[in-house]
């Protein structure tokens, strides 16, 4: 039995990787900023009042997880803002980078001490953060706050090698949630893909990005 901790864990891909994996005996911390009945009703440990964007918020976290060893962080938690060229909104790229960039390196800073050898951290970033993959322009502050995210695990991934933690970025693919407006696949679907690469990367691919389906993706 693996301890997990999701942040972003009320809805969305978060809720359904809380089911799944407590559907297969893990246990998991789900961390919110506000719970959902769905999330109450699995019977998880809910840590509410976590905001990703506050160091208070994330230090109280800190304290109340004091002393449990997780095997997986799982940075789940983003926002995504539709803008153009035309009306950038650049309070809303502020507040992207703020929880899409910031939020997981805070997160993980955090919580270095309930991790160790073995461990491993997860960062679900997008594809829409890959500079190569970018044929289709737009949304400027989404993309750029999950390209600078994806800094931010390879970083981690050098300075945590020495310690035997792995560090991965995961593309859960166009999923059908509030922040899609309920387009693409199913969440329970992405969930389940993210699981299983979140099961199979080792750590000599600490440092990497892939999609939910198994293949790596282009920086």
């Amino acid at each position: 039995m693996a301890k997990i901790l999701i942040s972003g864990a009320n809805r969305g891909i978060g809720l359904e990787m809380t089911r799944l994996y407590l559907a297969r005996g893990d246990e998991v911390i789900a961390v919110c900023r506000q719970s959902s009945p769905e999330l109450d009703a699995m019977g998880a440990r809910v840590i509410e009042n976590v905001d990703v964007t506050s160091d208070q918020s994330v230090a109280e976290l800190k304290h109340q997880i004091e002393g449990i060893n997780l095997d997986r962080l799982v940075n789940n938690a983003g926002i995504l803002k539709h803008d153009s060229l035309q009306d950038p909104g650049f309070d809303a790229v502020e507040r992207q980078f703020k929880v899409n960039s910031v939020g997981p390196l805070r997160l993980t800073s955090a919580l270095l001490g309930n991790l160790g050898s073995g461990s491993k951290i997860f960062v679900i970033t997008s594809r829409m953060g890959s500079i190569e993959d970018n044929t289709s322009g737009g949304y400027y502050g989404y993309r750029m706050s999950k390209a600078a995210v994806n800094m931010v695990v390879k970083s981690l991934s050098v300075d945590l090698k020495e310690s035997g933690i792995g560090v991965f970025l995961l593309h859960p693919g166009w999923v059908s949630t509030d922040m899609t407006g309920h387009q693409g696949i199913p969440p329970a679907e992405s969930a389940a893909g993210l699981i299983e690469r979140m099961d199979t990367l080792e750590f000599s691919q600490s440092g990497t990005f892939w999609h939910q389906e198994g293949y790596a993706l282009p920086w």
